[in-house]
């Protein structure tokens, strides 16, 4: 009976290999590619951009993203921006009338309907061959439109580029553990556009040509991650999606872990719901590595990371039973032995190696990712907490995301 538990094991722990050897396969093949600028950004042409700002409830942060637009280092006549409060019931819309009289700003006010109908408030008024979004809790770097502009302007396939996303000041080992996270997501979200398979458009300053839209729709739902659905959308018909890597924007991160394992309940009941909507598009080679590598990965991750701790409870329980076997039997025995190290106790199975290896991966992608973002080959104590924190936590969240899609339960947004 312990043989199929085995395989299973296994199977997981090498497809998890497998994906970590790919990504820096990638990396290897295309490292010459990354281009980290230093300085100011300037273009042949300068196009006009309608950039939205969904707000609901953001009265601590939209100011500061407010101000991080206007200071972009961007043509102020060539940057529309539409504030939209999405029915908020705090002090959001006192602090967006502030800024009514600027020339290039629109404010709007509706009832709440969710942040994709707030997005689509603004297409409806945007006039620009660009559009994007900016999620009130995120600050904008200067250079950080210009860049993703540039990109627009060197291949007319281009439909959408992606920024890099960073955490905004974090205070706390949790925001800690996170700023690795989105680190090693940089380094990622690079490797996936390599590859063509980026599956997430991310709410902080992805902008896209209006085309899209125009051809394919407006937001949806998404359950509740529209920004990924709208990727999906994209790769099933073949809209090129880019990553700029030195265009950073900031966002605020959740504080505590209730709120990190809320954030991330949503997104990951989003991945698997996302993708059960476009499955059809899934293991199909004309859909490229998105069909073939992204969609497959992330299933997979969801399952290793599961199953792992499924047994790692199993196994708990299993060593406490024999504990309380014994207890009964021999009584408690507290006296200490002298020990001496041995070389032939050390676990050597394959497994231990293989997850070894895995670990050394993410380690590699954090660097990097850090290398990217804050131009430093810098080893930090934030991967430790990466480490620790996801490795307990995020189970939880994958377990809870298949048991709501199950049940047809939706997730709250905070």
């Amino acid at each position: 009976m312990a043989l199929i538990p085995n395989i299973i094991f296994y199977v997981l722990i090498f497809l998890s290999v497998y994906a970590q050897v790919f990504f820096l396969v990638t990396f290897l093949e295309n490292r010459k590619k990354i281009v980290i600028r230093n300085g100011k950004t300037k273009l042949s042409k300068y196009e006009t951009v309608t950039v939205v700002v969904p707000c609901w409830n953001e009265e601590r942060t939209i100011y500061k993203t407010i101000r991080s637009l206007l200071a972009l280092n961007y043509p102020q006549d060539k940057l529309k921006i539409f504030l939209i409060d999405d029915g908020s019931t705090d002090g959001t819309w006192n602090i967006i009338r502030k800024f009514e009289k600027y020339p290039n700003i629109k404010i709007f006010q509706k009832e709440n309907g969710g942040k994709y109908t707030a997005l689509n408030l603004g297409l409806e008024h945007s006039e620009t061959d660009f559009f994007g979004a900016l999620d009130a809790d995120t600050v904008a770097d200067p250079e950080s439109l210009i860049r993703i502009m540039s990109y627009f302007e060197g291949d007319k396939n281009i439909m959408a580029v992606v920024p890099s996303v960073t955490v905004y000041n974090p205070k706390n080992f949790i925001q800690n553990a996170q700023e690795a996270e989105y680190h090693m997501g940089v380094y990622t979200k690079k490797m996936l556009s390599f590859l063509g398979a980026i599956n997430v458009t991310s709410g902080p300053l992805t902008i896209f040509r209006r085309k899209v839209f125009d051809d394919l729709g407006p937001y949806q739902h998404g359950h509740n991650t529209e920004d990924m659905e709208i990727a999906y959308r994209m790769q099933k018909n073949n809209y090129k999606i880019e990553h700029c890597n030195d265009a950073f924007v900031y966002t605020n991160t959740p504080s505590t872990i209730m709120k990190l394992y809320k954030q991330r309940l949503r997104w990951v009941y989003g991945f698997i719901n996302n993708t059960v909507d476009y499955r059809d598009v899934l293991l199909k080679k004309k859909y490229g590595n998105f069909s073939l590598f992204t969609l497959p990965t992330g299933v997979i991750s969801i399952l290793a990371l599961s199953y792992l701790f499924g047994r790692v409870i199993y196994d708990l329980i299993n060593f406490l039973h024999l504990k309380f076997i014994t207890f009964n039997t021999v009584g408690w025995n507290l006296s200490v032995k002298n020990y001496n190290f041995d070389l032939f106790f050390i676990n050597t199975n394959s497994y231990v190696f293989l997850v070894f290896l895995i670990y050394l991966f993410v380690i590699f992608g954090i660097i990097f990712g850090r290398r990217m973002s804050k131009g430093k080959w810098v080893l930090s104590f934030n991967m430790i907490y990466f480490l620790v924190v996801f490795r307990f936590l995020a189970p939880f969240w994958f377990l809870k995301a298949m048991y709501n899609t199950i049940l047809k339960r939706k997730p709250a947004w905070r």
